[in-house]
């Protein structure tokens, strides 16, 4: 079904590496700016949550059902389409669930907290703080890494934007690094290496789904991975990217960001028809 050439696999595990650094942006951010932009992330996280919506339910799901329905029969195709889409909901909805709520990476943090109340924490509190979230990060980022590779080995013109939102909305989570690491150590160094290397579950993901599966690739198979992708890119969205947009304190910049996005993906699809 997927024929992967090793330019498509390298442009794929490319772009699956870029969306999962973009941690490390966040992070420089941090130290190279003295004050959040909160009508930027918003608009940008509501734009990222868009792409990722809109591209789910009008091509990821489409082709997950076409791909299932060959091969299984219209009604059982899209019966198994539906129920790998749920499968992937619950996939990442479990994951947030094992992260304890004080270590949630998708909680809001500003560069502000560099010279704030956050330096009263003690150092060892802060410390675990900042693993704990580059760990919850490591942990959440492993299916998305999977699904921005498998969307860009199927299609690159659909992983590229696809990885894009990815990146968008990896960038808040690198200031939720980097922040209460430089104060337990007082080291950018450290805290910046932190939060650029919680990324690397992204590409560690595509690596690893990709060898695992690569021996029962088949219609099945790419379909049932397509829908959950979808399923997980969704749940992503509503969960945390859309709720981030507006708990930096712009709702209706967050909702333009996602109409945007969407708007955009849809050029970007019906360009290449």
């Amino acid at each position: 079904m997927l024929e992967a050439t090793s330019e498509s696999l390298w442009f794929a595990f490319g772009l699956t590496l870029f969306a999962g650094l973009a941690t490390g942006i966040g992070s420089a951010l941090a130290f190279l700016t003295r004050q959040t932009s909160t009508r930027f992330l918003s608009t940008s996280l509501g734009f990222s949550a868009g792409v990722m919506l809109y591209v789910s339910f009008m091509e990821i799901m489409r082709k997950a059902q076409l791909s299932l329905a060959g091969e299984l029969g219209e009604v059982d195709g899209t019966w198994a389409a539906v129920g790998a889409f749920f499968a992937g909901i619950l996939l990442i909805g479990i994951i947030d669930r094992l992260v304890p709520c004080e270590e949630n990476p998708h909680e809001v943090h500003k560069v502000e907290e560099l010279c704030g109340p956050a330096a009263c924490i003690p150092n060892g509190a802060l410390m675990r703080m900042g693993l704990f979230t580059a760990l919850a990060i490591g942990i959440h980022n492993f299916p998305e890494g999977l699904a921005t590779f498998a969307a860009a080995l199927h299609d690159p013109n659909l992983g590229v934007p696809v990885a894009v939102a990815v990146a968008i909305h990896n960038i808040p989570e690198g200031i939720a690094v980097s922040v209460p690491i430089y104060y337990a150590t007082g080291s950018r160094q450290k805290a910046f290496a932190w939060s650029f290397l919680s990324g690397l579950s992204e590409p560690l993901g595509a690596i690893i789904g990709y060898v695992l599966l690569l021996p029962f690739f088949n219609g099945l198979t790419f379909g049932l991975l397509f829908a959950s992708v979808a399923g997980i890119m969704v749940f992503i969205s509503l969960d945390e990217l859309l709720p981030t947009a507006q708990e930096y304190g712009h709702h209706h910049l967050s909702i333009y960001g996602l109409v945007a996005g969407m708007l955009v993906m849809a050029l970007s699809l019906l360009l290449f028809i």
